[in-house]
């Protein structure tokens, strides 16, 4: 097997020895490359011998690594073909499983696959390896893994991944924590078939694994409209309840193991009407892939936003306590602001709207709101109900480019009103820049006819006002000219 060349970086020992884009590598210091993997391990050396074909023929090429210098390889595709492996559960909750028909085509692959859960933080479920990728794994040791587990109970696990053959996956952690490999690991809780005392077992057995088992990520189920096996989502009562549960438990593990170790995602706090938690509550994980702490991120960005670029500042005023009139009285003055800059400055639109996944538009409404407080620019948020997939899926990744389309045509507030649409930029993370029913953001400036304009942050926002947003599309533009897709977003479908 070779490695096609993408490029090589400027000044890696790759450029040093004379590697160039087009060629393929066979092997580096005589071991043969599988993937992006072997380059990487086998290329740490500090003498280099590159065996490679250019245009056809056979080349060895050589270079003396140095301190800290970088390989500088970009291959084509980091498993060097496109045999993503598959897998061979069944999850009720699989995605793939619950796909509405016409969408992309690589939405209905399975991918299991651990290489790119050391790569690019997939979460997989560890039950296809042989036993050459688990030799493999303890050679290179592969680490951090991203692991699917569910449920620690054998038989509760194999009920989620609805197959009778899965391995016990405590044996496996184990086996990677006698090999110096680390996991991250996730609980997708479906009700009724790995929460209460299962959910409770399941995140003790794994506590007994730290600090090999880094963290747990809980995650409640998703599921479309078209689900078929009798499993609902969770209701905000029961989203409540699983987060005071994992509040307890970390309680007792900050106070054991010096972290909390357990952590809800988003969607618990958002479904539940709860504030999130501070950063701090992470531990310093990024982990934002799989949703935990992403709106974390966004509130803490929009304050520093209003703070350096909007220069927003709360006036402070003392309260003084002497009467209840003159608190009230104080208490609103110190939760003013002074004057925005940002109405002075030049903007290219005075008003906008703010398109997203049902269950972030609460939140996005109040930073919406604060905008226009604070600037005098008129920016509202419209909610979009997930009708390709169903209601049930609310968040701003799985939305369809049609579903956008009709419902805002349909919005007469933002076709009157507004000069501008803002979509999130997560619905396009793919190479092609289209959202899973392959319609682009272009696609939907001519159908609206409005300048559509991608943002992840409130700062993305406010560049798109003032016209400097890059992911920026006007209704007459001939092609999407700017990639979307941002590096490790929907890894897999990059290379199929």
């Amino acid at each position: 097997m070779s490695g096609l060349i993408k490029s090589t970086e400027p000044d890696s020992a790759a450029a040093h020895a004379g590697l160039l884009p087009g060629d393929a590598v066979l092997a580096i210091n005589g071991h043969a490359l599988r993937d992006v993997i072997d380059a990487q391990f086998y290329g740490a050396d500090d003498d280099l011998a590159f065996d490679i074909l250019r245009d056809g023929q056979p080349l060895r090429l050589r270079a003396e690594r140095a301190s800290g210098q970088a390989l500088g390889i970009a291959f084509e595709h980091p498993t060097f073909d496109i045999d993503i492996r598959r897998c061979n559960n069944l999850c009720p909750f699989c995605f793939v499983l619950q796909n509405a028909p016409r969408m992309r085509r690589t939405l209905y692959i399975k991918d299991d696959d651990y290489r790119y859960s050391f790569l690019f933080g997939h979460f997989v479920t560890l039950t296809n390896l042989s036993d050459e990728d688990w030799a493999r794994l303890a050679e290179q040791r592969l680490s951090p893994l991203y692991v699917s587990v569910h449920a620690t109970d054998l038989e509760t696990r194999r009920k989620c991944l609805r197959n009778a053959n899965a391995p016990d996956v405590m044996a496996q952690l184990h086996w990677l924590a006698d090999h110096g490999i680390e996991a991250h690991t996730q609980l997708v809780i479906t009700p009724g078939l790995n929460d209460g005392a299962q959910l409770e077992k399941s995140v003790r057995d794994l506590a007994t694994l730290w600090p090999n088992v880094l963290s747990i990520s809980v995650v409640p189920v998703g599921l479309t409209k078209h689900h078929k096996y009798g499993h609902r989502p969770h209701t905000p009562a029961e989203a409540t309840a699983t987060i005071d549960q994992i509040e307890a438990w970390q309680t007792e593990f900050r106070a054991t193991l010096g972290v909390n170790f357990a952590y809800c995602t988003d969607e618990w706090y958002l479904v539940a009407g709860r504030s999130v938690p501070p950063k701090r509550a992470y531990d310093g994980l990024d982990l934002q892939a799989n949703g935990l702490g992403m709106v974390r991120d966004f509130l803490d960005e929009w304050r520093r936003v209003k703070r350096a670029e909007l220069k927003i500042v709360p006036i402070p005023l003392p309260v003084k306590p002497s009467a209840s009139r003159d608190r009230e009285k104080n208490a609103k003055l110190k939760s003013s602001t002074l004057p925005s800059q940002f109405s002075i400055l030049n903007s290219q639109f005075s008003a906008a709207t703010l398109a997203t996944g049902t269950l972030f538009a609460p939140t996005l409404a109040k930073a919406a709101k604060e905008f226009t407080r604070d600037t005098g620019m008129q920016l509202r948020v419209v909610p979009i109900v997930n009708e390709r997939l169903g209601a049930t899926i609310t968040i701003a990744g799985l939305l369809s480019g049609d579903d956008v389309i009709r419902q805002l045509q349909q919005d007469d507030a933002t076709m009157r009103e507004s000069a501008l649409v803002i979509l999130p930029r997560i619905m396009f993370d793919h190479p092609d820049g289209i959202a899973l029913d392959d319609v682009s953001p272009l696609d939907i400036a001519r159908a609206i006819n409005k300048p559509v304009a991608l943002a992840d942050w409130m700062g993305d926002v406010v560049d798109a006002f003032r016209g400097t947003n890059r992911l920026l599309f006007a209704p007459q533009a001939d092609s999407l000219d700017v990639p979307i897709v941002r590096e490790g977003g929907w890894a897999v479908e990059k290379y199929l």
